[in-house]
């Protein structure tokens, strides 16, 4: 704020009025929370609110947001010098596995969520310098967010962790995971809401976690936060030493201008600026988190000349080697806020601002943040259910440790009691099955099971439950066990009836309503009785059977083939821990109907045909027996593949982990492959067009698998029978058997010989190093398939290999000779020449000439305005358009986000860097 004073008769005066107004303004900033801050000091003892010291923002106890958990006191050794009051209290969690805060929101608003941590040897056991890990995991909502590590940790220092998410409902939750490395707990909690148009990348798929909100200058104080900052935002001061720096101030506003506000940077924080004496060119901004938290960072840097004499300033920006901006001048007074479109470094160590030959001055920087990608890929509970099993939970009163958080979401921490269906993996979990049995319930049956139009098993039995049974009118419902309450009738007329049809297990038995009802629900004596024959009988015969079964094998099956060996003895004990299925043999068996339907064959093993319980087709891969001893890279190809998700990949639905059978389990194509369809006859032919679509498909996947999975992916087998087509005729692209991880930080990877003849790289051949360049040429090839038709090496009337084939075609006739005939000549030229020249850009010898995956995505979406626009079919018709309308969608996440489904490197790891440690002042 400025003031003006006119005409006072004292200066001495006007500056004790002006005092006592921004004195008076404080009181009023202080005295309040702004609209929407929630400030929740954990474990703190009393019930009213209190402002704090600092920034008059109000904090209040956590006992409304949160379930379980222990209060506690810092040791008072450290109290004295605690610089707030949130240090002092906190929330020990030394019960279950996922404990989590439940906080209030709009859904689909932006917040930022900043949890602190002060450990304060709390419980006396000085855990953080005793030599032992500590450790333990932050969740937001059902995604990994950050690993909070307190190793070796000054018991006084608050650890700081922050992350800009958008809520997914009504509420959002902040989950403390116990890893099993020290006992979590959580100091204070703290959201705030964000303007919509702020932080752009920020979206349903993406957060990002804060790695340092640097400011540079002279600015007082340790931090700059609220009211400075109107979202509380930390902008903490970069230590660097005097020479050769130089600080620049200005008292004149900075701002950005109207519509360009995407990070609403502090006036303050802008007016100051740090930059080099004459003589010096480039500033080094070293990135200090540990590497292996390195794997995609989003740098944002903000800029403002603030020097008043007009200066020629003019850098470049570096990330490893990497030119991120090239002659960047900032404007005068005003905030240009610079970053790749959210676009991800992989490992920065350091960023470089260099200055340019035709500059006079060298570089500035006035403020800098830095995130880590934290990705949303975990889908949560069906909301639907998730409401009916929270009014459940109220409606008994329930309290168990681990119904807290999502009910399904992660699987490892789903709640005890339930069973949810994960079949579709691209819809929300639901619950099909609730059991409660001996839980101590009490009162009425909760209406609420009757919404859940998912469950098909609900077992209340053995508890204290009383009146009559309310119409369970769920198709769904398959086994109602109201066993051993204290329920009486009448029976609803719609379950009697299900009852009778044989659609619904119903048992009552204990009850009394069983007094005056004689059927077989409520029969003990019937039950009792087939059940004591059953316990005598059954063994008996078992065991007779199993004796001569014993005596047949050894007769008959000793010493053959293994076809018929009890699979089941060789199931491994210790599962993956994957958000996949785990299938045993006997359920891939089941499945695939014995194997009976063999759909395709590979060096890998065998590809069967199968249908899971509720219908769905999928493909199971069988690794050979002779082939297991050597897989020692298919169970981290499970891990990795499992957090693959792209609709140009094929979804990876499960896995077998048997010694004797390694399998994989995967979404069955109808349409079979692209080489089925581009050499299967003339009964179906594609379109220019359709192939278009299909090639834009496959470099998709490719894409995906390069540039945005971390580590990288090289396919290794890329060829036309490896792309898969679904109804609609949407590429996927499969056979991730071969598939190995890039690391960015090496240039190549030595492994054995990979690919088949005619796709394989010629450079592979020379070097034995295969790299993202490696599947760009075995694409080229494919390319070349969709538009020839041909098969990548020719026989007849001598032996091709396809790109030599078409550079003689070419060079004895014309580009319409190398065209697949079944085209008829119904395509664009200029879009044919194209295509051609990329094909051919693609196969290259030499890899550094070949273009990457981004660069084929980006040609190949130029040609698909100039294809010809009669539409050949109405269902290609309807494919281009709802192809188009799904690019575009993803397209613009992907540009914004970065996105990738790889959530490993986060797991990994610690968070820590830049925002580890803030000391908590303001100013």
């Amino acid at each position: 704020m400025v003031i003006h004073f006119i005409c006072w008769p004292s200066t001495k005066l006007a500056w004790i009025l002006a005092l006592l107004l921004n004195l008076v303004m404080m009181i009023q900033v202080h005295g309040q929370s702004p609209s929407g801050f929630i400030s929740i000091d954990c474990g703190f003892r009393n019930s009213s609110s209190y402002n704090d010291n600092t920034t008059g923002i109000q904090f209040g106890p956590d006992g409304g947001y949160v379930e379980g958990g222990t209060g506690k006191q810092m040791s008072q050794e450290f109290i004295a010098n605690a610089t707030n009051e949130q240090q002092k209290t906190l929330r020990s969690f030394p019960d279950g596995s996922r404990n989590c805060y439940t906080l209030p929101s709009t859904i689909g608003k932006k917040y930022l969520l900043r949890a602190m941590f002060t450990y304060g040897n709390y419980d006396g056991l000085n855990k953080t310098l005793d030599g032992s890990l500590f450790l333990f995991g932050l969740h937001i909502g059902v995604n990994f967010w950050a690993a909070v590590n307190l190793t070796n940790n000054d018991p006084s220092v608050t650890v700081s962790k922050e992350v800009l998410t958008i809520a997914p409902s009504n509420s959002v939750s902040v989950c403390l995971i116990n890893f099993g490395s020290g006992i979590p707990f959580i100091s204070s909690l703290e959201l705030r809401p964000l303007e919509d148009m702020m932080y752009p990348f920020v979206n349903t798929s993406v957060s990002i976690s804060l790695d340092g909100r640097i400011r540079f200058g002279n600015i007082p104080g340790a931090v700059t936060r609220y009211p400075t900052d109107n979202y509380d935002r930390y902008w903490v001061t970069w230590p660097y030493k005097p020479y050769p720096w130089i600080i620049l101030n200005t008292t004149n506003k900075v701002e950005s201008l109207p519509g360009t506000n995407f990070f609403n940077v502090p006036s303050d924080v802008m007016q100051n600026a740090l930059t080099l004496d004459v003589n010096s060119t480039g500033i080094e901004i070293p990135v200090d988190s540990p590497e292996e938290l390195r794997e995609e960072i989003l740098p944002i840097f903000h800029f403002a000349e603030i020097d008043g004499s007009n200066p020629s300033r003019r850098f470049d920006i570096h990330s490893a080697g990497e030119l991120l901006f090239s002659d960047f001048s900032p404007s005068r007074f005003q905030v240009d806020s610079v970053h790749q479109n959210g676009l991800f470094l992989r490992k920065p160590e350091a960023f470089l601002l260099n200055k340019t030959r035709n500059s006079t001055l060298p570089p500035l920087i006035n403020a800098l943040e830095v995130y880590f990608l934290v990705r949303m890929d975990n889908l949560t509970t069906d909301s639907d259910d998730v409401n009916h099993m929270k009014e459940v939970k109220k409606h008994y009163n329930l309290t168990r440790i681990n119904w807290n958080g999502d009910p399904c979401s992660p699987r490892e921490y789903s709640w005890e009691g339930l069973t949810c269906d994960y079949s579709k993996s691209n819809q929300n979990p639901r619950i099909v099955s609730v059991n409660l049995s001996m839980s101590g319930l009490k009162g009425e049956l909760a209406i609420s099971f009757m919404n859940m139009v998912s469950l098909e098993k609900l077992d209340l039995s053995h508890n204290n439950l009383t009146g009559a049974i309310p119409d369970y009118q769920l198709k769904s419902l398959k086994i109602l066990n109201l066993s051993n309450n204290q329920l009486v009738g009448p029976i609803p007329d719609s379950i009697l009836q299900r009852v009778q049809a044989g659609s619904l297990d119903l048992r009552l038995e204990g009850n009394p309503v069983c007094s005056e009802v004689k059927d077989t629900y409520c029969s003990n004596k019937k039950t009792n009785t087939v059940r004591t024959l059953i316990a005598v009988i059954v063994p008996v015969i078992l065991v007779s059977l199993l004796v001569l079964m014993w005596i047949i094998w050894k007769l008959c099956w000793e010493g053959k083939s293994g076809d018929h060996e009890n699979y089941a003895m060789y199931e491994e004990e210790t599962s993956l821990h994957v958000d996949i299925r785990r299938f045993t043999y006997a359920e891939l068996k089941l499945i695939t109907n014995d194997f009976q339907s063999i759909i395709g064959k590979g060096g890998f093993g065998i590809v069967y045909h199968g249908i899971l319980e509720n219908g769905d087709e999928v493909a199971v891969k069988v690794l050979m027996e002779t082939s297991i001893a050597e897989s020692k890279d298919f169970l981290p190809e499970v891990q990795t593949l499992s957090k693959v998700y792209h609709k140009n990949l094929v979804t990876l639905k499960g896995y077998c982990q048997n010694k004797k059978c390694l399998a994989l389990v995967y979404d069955f194509m109808s349409r079979g492959n692209l080489q089925q369809l581009l050499r299967g006859g003339d009964d179906y032919s594609l379109n220019w067009e359709q192939r278009l679509y299909i090639a834009l498909d496959a470099a998709q996947g490719l894409e995906y698998l390069h540039e945005s999975c971390t580590p990288s992916i090289v396919h290794r087998d890329v060829k036309t029978p490896n792309i898969l087509l679904d109804k609609n005729l949407v590429g996927i692209i499969s056979d991730f058997g071969l598939s190995r991880a890039f690391n960015d930080a090496h240039t190549h990877i030595s492994t054995v010989a990979a690919g088949t003849l005619g796709y394989l790289d010629p450079e592979y051949h020379a070097t034995f190093q295969l790299t993202v360049k490696t599947d760009v040429y075995s694409f080229g090839i494919v390319l070349l398939e969709i538009i020839t038709g041909q098969p990548p090496v020719l026989m007849e009337p001598q032996t091709f290999h396809l790109p030599n084939w078409v550079r003689h075609k070419i060079a004895m006739g014309s580009i319409h000779d190398i065209m697949d005939k079944r085209l008829l000549d119904q395509y664009n030229v200029s879009s044919l020449q194209s295509v051609v020249d990329l094909a051919m850009n693609c196969v290259e010898n030499a890899a550094i000439d070949r273009p990457t995956m981004t660069d084929v995505v980006s040609r190949l979406k130029e040609q698909l305005p100039a294809v010809s626009s009669e539409k050949q079919s109405v269902s290609a018709s309807t494919r281009s358009m709802n192809s188009m309308d799904a690019e575009i969608r993803r397209q613009f996440q992907l540009t914004i986000s970065g996105v990738s489904n790889e959530e490993s490197s986060f797991q990994s790891g610690y968070t820590g860097g830049m925002s580890e440690l803030i000391p908590l002042s303001g100013r």
